[in-house]
């Protein structure tokens, strides 16, 4: 009887293990922003390296994980982007016609440094339409 309840437990126990480690797969895939038009994966460290994506989760899977995402919206979606990540903002810049937001979010891992700080969420405005990348954005609105 002993034997049994040993074996089940440890059955129970790697069971646990392997949900466990499912659910964090699962979170750190999971797409950071709703889905919008022309979700972008970034699997390395430049333009030349963006992944177009209609299914961001299955997508990171396949490139094992993402350096950076990004997506676009119609509207100005900055006040509401700001509030849902609980960014601060750290600096503005225009270009081009577009304002760029830099913030840092205590909910997105660790960022890029820009002008001497660390920044993991950047949102551009312009003309009615807003993208949103982490941790910056890779090529235009």
């Amino acid at each position: 009887m002993r034997r049994i309840c040993a074996a089940l437990r440890a059955v129970v126990i790697v069971c646990l293990v392997l949900l466990c480690g499912g659910l964090f797969l699962c979170l750190r895939l999971s797409p950071r922003f709703e889905r919008g038009e022309g979700y972008e994966l970034y699997s390395g460290t430049s333009s030349a390296l963006i992944v177009q994506t209609g299914t961001p989760f299955l997508d990171k899977i396949r490139l094992k994980g993402a350096a950076g995402e990004s997506v676009r919206y119609e509207g100005d979606r900055y006040e509401e982007l700001k509030e849902q990540f609980r960014a601060t903002l750290l600096f503005t810049e225009e270009a081009g016609g577009a304002v760029n937001y830099y913030l840092y979010s205590p909910l997105l891992g660790a960022g890029v440094e820009v002008n001497g700080v660390p920044v993991n969420l950047h949102i551009a405005v312009r003309a009615g339409r807003t993208a949103a990348g982490s941790p910056i954005i890779f090529g235009g609105i």
